[in-house]
């Protein structure tokens, strides 16, 4: 493979690096006492998921997400604190990028009306596919130090 600046594997590792770094913002940007306290984030997403043009993601939002809405705060803002940080030191990478590629596969399907929130889910999974199947992990990353995968 021919590359510029940089190999193969490292152009991988900025790749992984990246979607890390687009995780950790969207960890940042998150007003966690407002999703914890006041349950903000999963109240938006009850109504959206209400309105859903499929009855499997408005049953399946009732039947998994509504009954524990609190515990689901913490699990989606701490789940994307953890996929950013793994991605960026390359911790569990492979891990990290199919958990990625749910939570995106499950934002693209419940905004499924909302052309900015596919775009970004999109292009965020298509970069964890390239991610996984290019194996990132194998330059720059913890993963490679440990021997891990």
């Amino acid at each position: 493979m021919d590359t510029i600046w940089l190999t193969g594997a490292e152009w991988l590792a900025v790749l992984r690096i990246g979607l890390g770094l687009w995780w950790l913002e969207s960890w940042r940007h998150k007003d966690r006492k407002a999703w914890f306290e006041r349950g903000t984030g999963i109240a938006w997403a009850a109504g959206v998921a209400a309105k859903h043009r499929w009855s499997a993601v408005r049953s399946g939002f009732d039947s998994v997400v509504a009954p524990h809405p609190r515990t689901m705060a913490y699990v989606v803002v701490y789940a994307e604190l953890a996929l950013g940080l793994g991605l960026i030191t390359g911790f569990l990478t492979p891990i990290a990028l199919a958990g990625g590629l749910l939570l995106n596969a499950l934002y693209f399907t419940l905004m499924i009306h909302d052309v900015a929130e596919q775009g970004q889910n999109s292009m965020m999974a298509l970069m964890s596919v390239v991610g996984l199947f290019g194996m990132s992990w194998q330059t720059w990353s913890l993963d490679s130090a440990l021997g891990l995968f």
